[in-house]
């Protein structure tokens, strides 16, 4: 075929998934959000305003936090006043040996003075010293026991704090994940169809695991971090204006270096979790088709992406962390030149007179505590950057368009008979191009209806459409004379039993698979339906019966017992109407005569839409569609499109034409042999138990009899 010509299937496939997904292999087909850069500001805003639900516990720990860091900042000023008592003892008991007994600190000043000693007067004018007293250590433990008590409650109080709010953030996440989860739930069925699962599982977990640490790592520094930045920033103006205007001229440097360095670690970090989503999703698809890749052979191509991936996650990753954690010794850097010139003009105070060594010693204290902060709060940058990221990821799951709710007022049918039909309705996939349009169709009640068609003409669609998974364009449907958009989605889907060609069965027993058709039926109720689906006839060969427990993928029973299980669970839910989606492509022709005698049984006195390609499973049907591009070209029972000689006949001239003659043969052989012999079931033989049971979908007694065996009508020869 011509690079570009794509077949009806491949635009019916490409209709469905929209424009988001469109070329390459289905392991390539990552979901690719626009590049856009980071949004810091609003995303954290509405991340930390998720708090609000606990805003009691919130207020505690801002009070909490600060009458902790009030406490820990007031510690240095009064340790500083421990200095000046040692200090003066120390300069008193220098001056005391020197000086005649009885001289005051004044007559020493003046002194010095007068000995042109005027640096050295000044610095003793501001020491509180006796001329010939040593250390007063009573005074010195006593400041030293209120310092240690103000840091001993600080720091109870603090990790008071810490507990509540750590407790607040880890409920935070409990209720997003709730919020996601029951986002999941309520959005439509398009989404999910234009999401790689691998990307949407990396948005509710890794993303949502990474906004807790995230929090859980800075929320309680970065509150207690500010908090001292004011305090301590207070104080300092208190001991000295000059030395505080010092230390802010660290600020802006700060604000500057980090404010330049976060910009090109934004989009890199935003690159980052995206391209973990992509990663997750390459990974998902090929282990889940590990057995596809083998079989083409593409586990070297496969290989290739996957380090291509790698490696664009790895220079994300890397640039990110890298460009980001340049801030911190940055900030260092820039603390340690602020606390030199603090250093030095306290120095010159202290010389001066100006100031007492003490609170030299404490503003040198408080500048550390000054740019501590600010150094962890550029630290935490690439935390909260990391955060914010994939805080906006999530947020984006949560923003996306909902599918539209069911009707203020619904209707509910007490008794369902299953009567549908279909009153000129129209649908797209995309808005541009329709697919079905004006499609008017009645089901009776009981009715059997088979829809055939080739791949992409919209037989799945029609499901789809009666499930609601879909909402019109235009027209209606209706059951039991009531439109669908009147009753609530899961009223109506209570009613439709579902049995997929992709069967899916959850981790469990066999038993709980099948109890999950119908919550709160009973063991006997359960095992009825199982024995009604053939189900107990392969389930007392397990290692432990019907209490067997299924692997993620249900791997250790066979494809054609899972389909058995599926329509034991569709059984068990008795629904008014029953639909089945190419419920036996999968499966051997020997479990298929199980399979389509259990979905003869599970068909009875119910209404049934069968979509099916192998045309000998609905022979029997009341009704037969033939859809083309989302149209009913032909419809009616099997014998009378046969006479028609239309797309039907073509259909089922295309399937059986070429093997008929072998086929009848064979027929005529089966039917002259003896039971028992080669070619014919005989009394043991389990088929002959099956044939036994119930008619088979051809409406004649015995096992429903697979392409394999079946003797092909010739169009026009009924």
């Amino acid at each position: 075929m011509a690079e570009g010509v794509k077949t009806t299937e491949e635009k019916a496939a490409e209709a469905r998934r929209g424009p988001g997904r469109r070329g390459g292999p289905p392991h390539m087909q990552m979901g690719q959000p626009g590049e856009k850069s980071l949004n810091f500001g609003p995303s954290a805003k509405r991340l930390l305003g998720r708090l609000r639900p606990h805003r009691a516990k919130v207020v505690l720990v801002l009070v909490l936090a600060v009458v902790s860091v009030v406490l820990s900042s007031i510690g240095p000023k009064i340790l500083g006043r421990a200095t000046d008592l040692i200090f003066a003892g120390i300069i008193g008991r220098q001056v005391g040996q020197s000086a005649p007994p009885g001289t005051t600190k004044e007559q020493v000043v003046e002194g010095l003075r007068a000995a042109g000693d005027s640096t050295k007067a000044d610095l003793l004018g501001n020491v509180a010293f006796t001329p010939g007293q040593g250390i007063d250590f009573d005074a010195v433990r006593d400041v030293l026991v209120l310092v240690l008590a103000l840091f001993v409650v600080s720091s109870l109080l603090m990790w008071i704090q810490g507990w509540i709010l750590q407790g607040v953030l880890a409920r935070t996440m409990f209720d997003l994940r709730q919020e996601v989860e029951a986002k999941l739930n309520r959005l439509p069925l398009p989404y999910f169809d234009n999401q790689p699962r691998g990307e949407l599982l990396s948005r509710v977990t890794n993303d949502i695991d990474n906004v807790g640490q995230s929090l859980q790592q800075t929320l309680s520094q970065l509150l207690n971090s500010l908090l001292t930045v004011v305090a301590v920033l207070g104080i300092m103006f208190w001991i000295s204006w000059l030395l505080a205007l010092i230390a802010l001229v660290s600020i802006p440097i700060s604000i500057v270096v980090t404010s330049l360095i976060a910009k090109r670690s934004q989009k890199l970090f935003v690159q980052q979790w995206r391209n973990t989503g992509e990663l997750n999703g390459l990974v998902e698809e090929t282990f889940t088709g590990h057995g596809l890749v083998k079989v083409y052979g593409r586990q070297k191509e496969t290989e290739q992406t996957f380090r291509d991936k790698n490696d664009e996650l790895f220079e994300a990753a890397f640039g990110a962390q890298f460009i980001s954690g340049i801030i911190m010794p940055v900030m260092m850097f820039v603390g340690n030149l602020n606390y030199v010139a603090i250093a030095v003009v306290g120095g010159l105070r202290v010389a001066s007179g100006t100031m007492s060594l003490g609170d030299v010693q404490a503003f040198i204290q408080y500048s550390r505590q000054f740019t501590q902060p600010l150094t962890q709060v550029a630290s935490m940058a690439n935390v909260l950057q990391s955060g914010v990221a994939s805080a906006e990821r999530v947020f984006e799951v949560l923003d996306a368009d909902e599918q539209q709710p069911d009707a203020a007022t619904v209707v509910q049918i007490d008794d369902p008979r299953g009567a549908v039909a279909f009153e000129d309705v129209s649908f797209s996939y995309v808005p541009d191009k329709p697919l079905i349009e004006g499609l008017d169709l009645s089901v009776s009640p009981g009715q059997t209806v088979a829809i055939v068609g080739p791949t992409g003409a919209g037989k799945t669609t029609l499901v789809n459409l009666i499930m609601r998974f879909y909402e019109l364009d235009g027209g209606r449907i209706t059951l039991d004379g009531v439109d669908i958009r009147d009753l609530s989605r899961h009223g109506l889907r209570s009613r439709i039993g579902m049995v997929l060609q992709d069967t899916w069965l959850f981790g469990g027993t066999i038993r709980e698979n099948i109890a999950y058709g119908r919550p709160g039926a009973t063991d006997e109720e359960v095992l009825a339906a199982a024995r009604a689906t053939y189900v107990d006839r392969f389930v007392h060969s397990l290692p432990d019966g019907y209490d067997t427990v299924l692997d993620d993928e249900a791997s250790n029973i066979s494809a054609g017992e899972k389909q058995l299980v599926t329509i034991a669970r569709a059984f068990l839910s008795d629904p008014a109407l029953l639909i089945l989606d190419e419920a036996t492509s999968s499966v051997d022709t020997r479990t298929e005569l199980l399979v389509q005698h259990a979905m003869a049984a599970l068909r009875s006195d119910r209404t049934s839409f069968v979509i099916a390609h192998r045309l000998s499973t609905i022979r029997d049907a009341d009704l037969i569609l033939v859809m083309q591009d989302g149209r009913i070209v032909e419809q009616g029972s099997h014998t009378e499109l046969l006479a028609a000689d239309g797309a039907y006949a073509t259909l089922y001239a295309a399937q059986f034409a070429g093997a008929a003659a072998d086929l009848d043969e064979a027929a005529g052989a089966g039917a002259a042999g003896a039971p028992g012999a080669p070619g014919a079931p005989g009394e043991g033989s389990e088929l002959a138990g099956v044939g036994a049971a119930a008619p088979g979908p051809a409406g004649g007694p015995g096992a429903p009899t697979p392409d394999s065996a079946v003797p092909a009508d010739r169009p026009g020869n009924e």
